[in-house]
């Protein structure tokens, strides 16, 4: 039997694929562009996307597990609920999740909301599932990397309560540990949610101190001003996803993004080995500057 991957394409997606492979899994991924696909040997490929229903419908022929990950779009909670009911239809009953942390805390913040439904919905549904929900990527900060280097400043509006930051390997790592883990399962196991956070829980100063001391240069940390963040994510992304992911910063400095007691250790012993740290994934940019 199958692993169906969607989302295969993206950041975590493609970990998620690899990782599986190395394990020795049947991986079939879903794909928009199969130009994009650029897999390792063996991998099935799928074009579609999670609103055509007869690709989902082929796609899932002969698949035990799925793999569930929804880009932020307006029609994210959708997609997921036609993927669901089509996963059901074709007798497919194992799933693991990509959800967020804390997704019943952020209750304003439109992805996060829509990640709890779909979260309620898998339960409802009966499925066996993995729910996992990660903290902030730390990989996303690669894309504010020429302001570090530039201009001096870390310019996420972070705060002060702080954020578990996880890198996207590793989250695409636990992904396969889980999906083998349930698709291995000689029967199906109970609904499951797990925390993906990493090694440190960091404020903006502690963020701007980790940039500081890998560039050996004072880097400041830009502040709290949350609707300056909107204005420049809307030079490159649509208003309404500039409003969420504003929203989404807000709580950052209201509730932030902390482990609950034993999620580290829980996931060191998952992956055998250390998380990575911010503090090697900021190293890594400044020696490639």
């Amino acid at each position: 039997m199958t692993i169906l991957v969607t989302g295969a394409t993206g950041n975590v997606g493609r970990h998620v694929v690899d990782q599986l492979v190395k394990r020795g899994a049947n991986v079939r991924a879903l794909v928009r562009d199969p130009a994009k696909a650029d897999f390792p040997a063996g991998v099935d490929v799928v074009q579609g996307d999670l609103l055509d229903v007869d690709a989902l419908r082929g796609a899932f022929a002969g698949v035990s597990t799925l793999f569930l990950l929804n880009a932020v779009v307006p029609d994210e909670f959708t997609q997921a609920l036609v993927a669901l009911n089509v996963a059901r239809e074709a007798g497919v009953d194992r799933v693991v999740y990509l959800s967020v942390i804390h997704s019943d805390l952020y209750v304003n913040v439109p992805h996060f909301a829509g990640k709890f439904g779909v979260e309620r919905m898998i339960e409802r549904m009966g499925f066996s599932a993995t729910i996992l929900r990660p903290a902030y990527f730390m990989d996303n900060d690669v894309t504010i990397k020429d302001v570090v280097l530039g201009h001096g400043i870390y310019p996420m509006p972070i705060g002060g309560k702080g954020l578990a930051m996880i890198a996207v390997r590793d989250i695409g790592e636990i992904a396969a540990i889980e999906l083998i883990h349930r698709h291995n399962a000689t029967r199906p196991l109970p609904t499951e949610r797990i925390n993906l956070v990493g090694p440190d829980t960091l404020t903006g100063a502690d963020v701007a101190a980790i940039w500081s001391d890998v560039l050996r240069r004072p880097i400041a940390y830009g502040g709290d001003g949350t609707a300056a963040f909107e204005q420049n994510l809307r030079q490159f992304m649509p208003a309404w996803m500039a409003y969420d992911m504003r929203l989404m910063s807000e709580r950052f400095l209201t509730d932030g993004m902390v482990p609950e007691a034993g999620d580290v250790a829980r996931l060191v012993a998952l992956l055998g080995r250390p998380l990575r740290s911010y503090r090697d994934f900021a190293a890594g940019i400044a020696a490639a500057a």
